[in-house]
């Protein structure tokens, strides 16, 4: 079932993939979340609905993340966004599509509306995280973090310090990744897609609040919206009960534009 590929975007950078290519038809694109890869248990749910049901499915993982290449103290909200919208224009084409975000996904498949309005059909969000870089940890970190990252250019959080935990106990946060949030602002706009948007959010996150779905919401005034969420949903909805419920939302899409 796991069959990776690597898409050449430079000469110096490969990014690994899970595909399932199709000439013309829906696609449904899946990006990850911070400092995430495509072994987890969301792509290859997703890879399995989309090969059950005929459809087009692209996963990627993005520069400094999983097993692509480039080093992920170098990253950013624009390269990351940048690789989703390279990987979508090679593998997806000018095929319609249904995006998918998990946690900082969402906040790079928000950024590839500008790219790709006419082709997003559907838009569904697992415990987004749009701007977390500033809401979450940036004014969550003390006077002397602060100090630190701004003399080194680079903190290592430990788990804990920051509201934005992860699954490693310590992750490096650089100074121009925060600056480079700054840049990306999402949730002050609107997209105007008449489109159905499902966010589904975990009741008993305690990575990002569920206020960040709800603001996610807001940025689509034309949109069939509809917020799901899972009473005793963690932040990552990888397991079986949650992931039965984000495909069910899928297919309500799914079914609704083919």
């Amino acid at each position: 079932m796991k069959k990776f590929k690597y898409l050449k975007i430079s000469k110096t950078k490969k990014l690994r993939f899970i595909g399932n290519y199709f000439k013309k038809k829906l696609y449904i694109v899946f990006l990850p979340g911070f400092m995430s890869d495509i072994d987890g248990k969301k792509p290859q749910a997703f890879k399995k609905y989309a090969i059950k049901n005929k459809l087009g499915f692209l996963a990627i993982e993005y520069s400094g993340h999983g097993k692509s290449t480039g080093k992920f103290t170098k990253g950013n909200i624009t390269e990351w966004t940048n690789d989703a919208k390279s990987s979508i224009k090679k593998i997806v084409k000018k095929n319609k599509f249904i995006i998918i975000g998990s946690s900082m996904g969402a906040w790079i498949s928000l950024n590839q509306f500008k790219y790709f309005k006419k082709q997003i059909f559907g838009f569904v969000g697992i415990g987004s995280a749009p701007e977390f870089l500033e809401r979450l940890m940036w004014k969550k970190f003390t006077k002397k973090m602060k100090k630190e990252i701004k003399t080194k250019g680079i903190i290592t959080i430990r788990h804990g310090q920051s509201s934005f935990k992860n699954k490693l106990n310590e992750y490096p946060i650089t100074y121009q990744l925060i600056k480079d949030g700054r840049k990306n602002k999402v949730l002050s706009k609107k997209i105007r897609s008449e489109i159905k948007v499902s966010m589904i959010h975990g009741g008993k996150d305690e990575v990002v609040p569920v206020s960040f779905s709800r603001k996610s919401l807001s940025i689509f005034p034309f949109a069939q919206k509809k917020l799901v969420v899972i009473k005793n949903g963690d932040h990552s909805l990888s397991n079986q009960v949650p992931l039965k419920k984000i495909t069910k939302e899928l297919d309500i899409i799914v079914k609704d534009i083919i």
